[in-house]
C-alpha cells in the first residue's frame, strides 16, 4: 500500500469514530465562556448522571486528597475549577472512546496508558516547579495525558504495519515517529491532530499533539505546555514508566529544556514523586 492508501484508512477510521457525547461538547462550550459560573456548569452536568458521578469520584479521589467527602456537584465544580472539570470531561470521553483494551493490537493498552499518565503527571510537576498558577496545572496534565492518541488509530487500523514500524525503530535505534514516517508516510502526531480537530479538543491540546517532537518550531501561546510535554515524554520514556512503543526517543530539545530551566537529570530528582502521582492519577482511567 502507498502512503495515500494508509492515509485513507486512517481518515476512514477517524471518520467512523463516535462523536464525543453531547454533554461533553456542551461542557467545553460553556467552560470556554469567560462569563461562565459553576452554577452554569452544574445545570449541564447534572443532566448527565454518568459525568456527574465522574466529577464526584474525581474530587473524592486520592488525586485531590480532600479531607471530607464532597457530595455536592456545585461544590465539586468550585473546588476543582471550571477548567479542570472541562478537562476531566474531555479526557474521560477520549479515553472511553479510544481506550478500550480490545481495540489495541500492537501496543499493550496498560503500558500505553501508564506512559500517558506519567507524561501528564511529569508535565504538571514541571509546570508546578515553574510556578504556573494552580488553576492552570490541569491543562499540562491533560495535554500530556492525551499527547499520544494518534498512535491508537495506527495501532488499531494498521496493526501489522505498526508492528513493523516498531520493529524498524528497534532495529535501527531510531525514534518511533521516524519509523512511522518510513512505513506510513506520516507519524502519530499528524494522526493525533486529525482526531483533535474532529473532536474540537482545544488549541492547547492540539498544539501539544502537533509540536510534541519539534517544540522549537512552535510560536503559539502554549509554548510552556508544549515544552513541558516534550520534556516529559523524553524523561518518562528513558525512565521506562509504561511503554508507548518508543525505545529510542530523540534527546530532549535544548530549546525546551532551556525554556523550562531544567536539564536531562531532572527526572532523577522527581522520579519518586512521579511514581506516587501516577498511582493517584490512575483514577482517570477508572472513571
Amino acid at each position: 500500500m502507498s502512503g495515500e492508501d494508509h492515509l485513507r484508512i486512517i481518515q476512514k477510521y477517524i471518520t467512523s469514530m463516535p462523536a464525543l457525547p453531547v454533554t461533553v461538547t456542551k461542557v467545553v462550550e460553556i467552560a470556554n465562556n469567560p462569563a461562565t459560573s459553576p452554577v452554569d456548569l452544574n445545570k449541564v452536568i447534572s443532566l448527565d448522571p454518568v459525568l456527574m458521578a465522574k466529577v464526584l469520584k474525581l474530587i473524592n479521589s486520592a488525586y485531590y486528597g480532600v479531607a471530607n467527602k464532597v457530595n455536592s456537584l456545585v461544590r465539586a465544580i468550585i473546588m476543582l475549577g471550571i477548567n479542570t472539570v472541562k478537562n476531566l470531561a474531555l479526557s474521560s470521553a477520549v479515553i472511553d472512546t479510544l481506550g478500550k483494551k480490545n481495540q489495541f493490537r500492537a501496543l499493550d493498552p496498560q503500558a500505553f496508558w501508564r506512559h500517558s499518565l506519567a507524561v501528564g503527571v511529569t508535565s504538571k510537576l514541571i509546570a508546578k516547579k515553574k510556578g504556573v498558577e494552580a488553576n492552570r496545572l490541569e491543562e499540562y496534565f491533560i495535554a500530556g495525558l492525551l499527547h499520544g492518541i494518534g498512535k491508537i488509530p495506527l495501532n488499531n487500523a494498521l496493526s501489522e504495519l505498526y508492528v513493523e514500524a516498531m520493529s524498524i525503530a528497534d532495529r535501527q535505534h531510531i525514534p518511533l515517529a521516524a519509523a512511522e514516517r518510513k512505513v506510513f508516510g506520516f507519524d502519530h502526531t499528524f494522526v493525533g491532530v486529525q482526531i483533535g480537530e474532529a473532536w474540537k479538543l482545544g488549541n492547547a491540546i492540539l498544539d501539544t499533539i502537533k509540536y510534541q517532537i519539534r517544540p522549537s518550531e512552535y510560536e503559539g501561546q502554549y509554548g510552556d505546555i508544549v515544552n513541558s510535554t516534550h520534556a516529559a515524554i523524553y524523561f518518562v520514556t528513558v525512565a521506562e514508566m509504561g511503554f508507548s512503543g518508543d525505545r529510542y526517543p530523540e534527546r530532549a530539545s535544548d530549546h525546551a529544556l532551556s525554556a523550562l530551566s531544567i536539564d536531562e537529570t531532572y527526572i532523577d530528582a522527581i522520579e519518586d514523586e512521579v511514581e506516587a502521582e501516577i498511582g493517584k492519577a490512575e483514577v482517570f482511567l477508572r472513571l
